[in-house]
């Protein structure tokens, strides 16, 4: 939108979300609506989590990096294969050292046959046959020429291991940044499709922690788990391999581990997935609060409600502390609950495989070997069990993010639309003509608030639109820039209905100055402009001439290149209101909308604005709203409204003389300070103890 100036607010009127199925809604909130610095306390989800869906979900989202997911599968492999290898080799150092200190204590000259029947004929059987299993040579020491080469196979496979390891782990760290980063794209994406119902049900603090923390979790847990996930699946399967093929016996009892680990994290984890869900939905709702207080804070302290806020916070942060505390407690217990059953096999093995070296049965080294086989086995699968916590965090904040993703959108832009066309037919240069036919709208179809409206509005026609709060005012101007889809009726730009047009389109050819203020973190030249950035340095000056910003801004120490904060502290709330009027005059809109634009702004300045604005609504269709009835006396046509009605319409002089609902609300704004005068003096209004109004005396003695 070329010339808007701020999102618009619906400040007075009902801020309910349309259910009619013409428009869109957002989803239910998980919590009570906030409404200010005390805003409600969030609650839980209202159901846990669909875990494995919403897992599948997330991982689907690999799949435009699928060849390099199979690359990190094939890495993975590789350095699995390499470092399970390790331990079997190094089992044979471990027999090279042990047959070489057991050779050295045999005779010299005897043969291994001959040690193994003297050592059966003393009776010791269960010796003979341990040294018969072995590799020996009696009177020879430990042969270390075959250990050094042994270690040095050992060492390459290590090295190797380590090298495809980095390899895989830095592929899948590409992989699952570009993943975060096309989700990032299409959080953003959708943000601008969706209706601006959806922001009026979502807190903003609730909304910008799905944004940003909920993404962020979901990058730290892809991150950590896929990796670890990969390498610990691999590595468990690698290692019961080598475990069979050295003993099918102790592997067995290895396999103890898998039922119980598999029950153990089960219990936990269904015990933690639903912590896991409160817990952000807690920082949402926290996130929300803390955003509502600061935003809110001057009027905070203003009334007196800081140890109320106070109160609210900690209440939040509380709930917040007990969801986190729990969900990473019960999920933590899953580490030392599979270490413990960890050393329960590894003692196992220990002493089967003990009683085994001793029955000649199996080597030394095999045993040595099996050992760290257990222990690889048992690692990874406590890894498994404690990554369960990440994955049910990660996907807990992912299935957050699809809720966003899955809400319902505005309704889509025409395929083939068309363009606003001015007076003699040219597309292109719309003279602003609109026109609204029959119009209805109501935020709650219980609750009609727009009925049957018809209103013509001329090219260069200045229409100012007044009356009581929640008469509909601003719920007009924005179905102007279809903020909102009409229940029925129409509204054309130009002869052409508006949902014809693209919304760029019809927006591009409208520019809006609101009551409240918008300026980013930027200088004031790049504010100006932002109305439209190909402007040259003359028209932003020729701009800020005619809206008198260059009188103040003359007046600053850098100028134009003045740097405002993110809420232009630097300046006051006038000149802000006119750096935005400038914004949109730069714009050079076909149709103006003037939503109390001058209401910051001192009377002088209103009046310079006023002959300033004079001059920009030339040639232009602009639209007024305005409270303050003195600013809106030389419009072409007044628009009374009540009750989403039309109920008067003329020039200002026409009204006072109908003596109608515009009179009585002139009445009311200009004959208020003479009202109060006259209640300051109760003699002149029929004396003491009398009000105006008809109210009866208030008896003597009772309190004021």
């Amino acid at each position: 939108m070329s010339a808007s100036q701020e999102q618009p607010q619906e400040s007075a009127e009902p801020q309910e979300a349309p259910t009619a199925p013409a428009r869109p809604v957002g989803p239910p909130r998980r919590g009570p609506m906030g409404g200010g610095p005390m805003g409600g306390v969030g609650m839980p989800a209202e159901k846990s989590m669909n875990f494995w869906p919403s897992a599948k979900r997330l991982l689907r989202r690999l799949k435009p990096e699928r060849a390099l997911v199979a690359a990190v599968v094939l890495l993975g492999v590789v350095s699995v294969v390499f470092s399970v290898l390790g331990p079997k080799i190094l089992g044979e150092a471990t027999n090279i050292i042990f047959e070489g200190f057991l050779s050295s204590q045999m005779p010299a000259g005897a043969t291994q046959q001959q040690v193994v029947d003297g050592l059966r004929a003393s009776g010791d059987t269960q010796q003979a046959d341990m040294v018969s299993s072995m590799n020996l040579v009696p009177g020879e020491g430990i042969d270390f020429s075959a250990l050094a080469t042994v270690l040095l196979w050992v060492l390459a496979l290590y090295v190797l291991a380590s090298l495809f390891g980095w390899a895989q782990g830095y592929v899948l760290n590409g992989v699952t940044q570009r993943t975060v980063y096309r989700l990032r794209q299409e959080v953003e994406e959708k943000l601008h499709r969706l209706p601006l119902s959806y922001f009026d049900k979502m807190q903003r603090g609730e909304l910008l922690s799905r944004v940003t923390n909920d993404i962020d979790n979901v990058s730290q847990s892809l991150q950590q788990t896929m990796s670890q996930l990969l390498t610990s699946l691999l590595t468990v399967v690698g290692v019961l391999v080598m475990m069979f093929i050295i003993s099918p016996l102790l592997a067995a009892i290895a396999l103890v581990t898998i039922p119980l680990t598999i029950l153990i994290t089960t219990i936990i984890a269904k015990r933690s997935q639903k912590l896991f869900v409160a817990q952000w939905t807690h920082t949402g709702t926290l996130n929300a609060q803390i955003e509502e207080a600061y935003s809110g804070h001057a009027l905070v302290r203003v009334f007196g409600r800081r140890r109320e806020v106070e109160r609210g916070f900690d209440d939040k942060n509380d709930q917040l502390y007990e969801a986190s505390f729990g969900a990473q407690f019960v999920s933590g217990i899953i580490m030392p609950a599979m270490m413990f059953v960890g050393n329960l096999v590894y003692v196992a093995i220990a002493v089967v495989g003990g009683l085994m070296v001793a029955a000649g049965s199996i080597s030394l080294g095999d045993v040595q070997a099996f050992i760290q086989y257990s222990r690889q086995f048992t690692q990874p699968l406590s890894q498994l069990g404690s990554m369960a916590n990440l994955l049910q965090s990660g996907v807990a904040s992912a299935e957050r993010v699809f809720e966003l993703l899955d809400a319902d959108e505005q309704v889509p832009d025409p395929v083939e639309p068309e363009a606003a066309a001015d007076a003699d037919g040219a597309e292109g240069a719309a003279s602003g003509r609109l026109v609204f036919d029959d119009v209805s709208f109501s935020y709650d179809p219980e609750k009609p608030l727009i009925d049957e409206l018809s209103l013509t509005a001329e090219p260069g026609q200045s229409i100012a639109i007044v009356g009581p709060t929640g008469a509909g005012k601003t719920t007009l101007v924005n179905l102007i820039m279809r903020f909102y889809e009409l229940d029925s009726g129409r509204i054309t730009l130009d002869g052409v209905d508006i949902t014809r047009m693209t919304r760029d389109e019809l927006r591009g050819r409208m520019g809006m100055v609101l009551q409240d203020t918008w300026l980013f973190t930027g200088t004031i030249r790049e504010n100006i402009a932002y109305g439209r950035p190909d402007a040259s340095e003359d028209e932003i000056l020729e701009a800020a001439r005619a809206t008198y910003v260059d009188r103040f801004v003359r007046t600053l120490p850098d100028g134009y290149d003045t740097v405002l904060d993110d809420e232009a502290s630097n300046l006051s709330a006038g000149e802000k209101q006119l750096i935005t009027i400038a914004r949109a005059f730069l714009a050079q809109p076909a149709v103006l909308i003037l939503d109390e634009a001058t209401s910051s702004v001192d009377t002088r300045t209103e009046l310079l604005l006023q002959h300033a604005m004079n001059a920009l609504r030339k040639d232009r269709t602009s639209f007024v709203i305005a409270h303050r009835l003195s600013t809106i006396r030389d419009a072409d046509l007044i628009l009374v409204m009540e009750d989403g009605h039309i109920v008067e319409q003329g020039d200002h002089a026409e009204l006072l003389a109908q003596g109608g609902a515009y009179t009585r609300l002139y009445e009311a704004q200009f004959a208020a300070p003479a009202d109060a005068e006259t209640l300051a003096d109760p003699e002149d209004v029929g004396g003491p103890g009398t009000a105006t109004g008809g109210m009866e005396a208030v008896p003597e003695g009772a309190a004021s």
